[in-house]
C-alpha cells in the first residue's frame, strides 16, 4: 500500500528540530507548511526544499498571537485543503535562578511554550475533528519530567505541555475523533535554545554541557517521522529522546 502524502504544519521551523523535521518529512513526500518569526530564514529553507522537488510553503507566524496562529492554519488549508499533522515545536529556554528576577524571561516562556501550544490546538483541532483524522505532535522536554536549579519556569511550561497533551489525548479518544496526540521530550539537542539564555553565567555553563553532550536535531526528526508514519489506529503517546551519554 502506497503511503499517502500528509499536510504537516511545523512551528519553530526556521532552525533546529523544526527545520530538520521539515527536511525529512518533505523528503518522504509530505507537504510541509513551515512557520516561524524569521521570514528570511523560512524563505531560505522553503526555497531549498522546492529546489529538491519537495512541496512546501511558509507562513511568518508569531505563536504568541492567536490571530497569527489562526492565519497559519488558514494558509495551510487554503494551499493544501487540510491539515493532517500539526507540530507544536516553537519553544524558548532562558534558564535562570528565581532570585535573578528575570520576569520578562518567565513571561516569554509562558507565552511561547504554553500559549503557543494552546493556540496551535485551537487553530487546528476543529478541522481535524471535521475530517475525522489528524495528529498533534507537541514538543516538550526531558525537563517536563524533572527539574533543577535555574530551570523552574522552563520545566513548569514543559510539564504543562505534557499535561495539555495528555488531556487532549483523552478527550479525542473519548470523542472517537481518530486524532492522535504525541508528546516528544528531547534531552540535549544541538539547537538554538541555549542562545535564548539571557543570564550569561547560566548560558556559558549550558553551552559547555551541550558542546560535550548534545546530539543533532535530525535524530529527533527521525523519531517524529516514525510516530507520524504509524498506522492511524495506533499512536505513540510519548517519546523521550536524549543522547546516550546524557544522565
Amino acid at each position: 500500500m502506497t503511503k499517502q502524502s500528509k499536510v504537516i504544519v511545523i512551528t519553530g521551523a526556521s532552525s533546529g528540530i523544526g527545520a530538520a523535521s521539515a527536511e525529512l518529512l518533505a523528503k518522504e513526500g509530505n507537504r510541509i507548511v513551515l512557520a516561524g518569526r524569521r521570514s528570511e530564514r523560512l524563505q531560505e529553507i522553503t526555497s531549498s526544499l522546492l529546489s529538491k522537488g519537495y512541496d512546501a510553503i511558509f507562513a511568518t507566524t508569531d505563536v504568541t498571537s492567536k490571530k497569527s496562529v489562526e492565519s497559519l492554519a488558514n494558509a495551510a488549508i487554503e494551499e493544501y485543503g487540510k491539515i493532517d499533522v500539526w507540530i507544536n515545536n516553537a519553544g524558548l529556554m532562558p534558564h535562570s535562578e528565581f532570585i535573578k528576577d528575570r520576569v520578562e524571561d518567565w513571561n516569554r516562556m509562558i507565552d511561547v511554550n504554553l500559549r503557543g501550544v494552546l493556540y496551535g490546538i485551537h487553530a487546528a483541532l476543529p478541522s481535524m475533528r471535521n475530517q475525522k483524522s489528524g495528529q498533534f505532535i507537541n514538543v516538550a522536554s526531558v525537563a517536563a519530567h524533572s527539574v533543577h536549579a535555574g530551570g523552574g519556569v522552563y520545566s513548569a511550561t514543559k510539564a504543562g505541555v505534557w499535561m495539555i497533551s495528555e488531556a487532549l489525548r483523552q478527550e479525542e479518544a473519548a470523542a472517537q475523533s481518530n486524532v492522535r496526540v504525541t508528546v516528544v521530550s528531547p534531552g540535549a539537542i544541538a539547537t538554538e535554545l541555549v542562545d535564548n539564555v539571557t543570564d550569561r553565567t547560566t548560558q556559558q555553563n549550558l553551552e559547555k554541557y551541550y558542546q560535550q553532550t548534545a546530539i543533532t536535531p535530525d535524530r529527533v526528526a527521525m523519531a517524529i517521522t516514525e510516530a507520524i508514519n504509524l498506522p492511524e489506529d495506533t499512536a505513540v503517546n510519548e517519546i523521550v529522546i536524549r543522547p546516550t551519554s546524557q544522565g
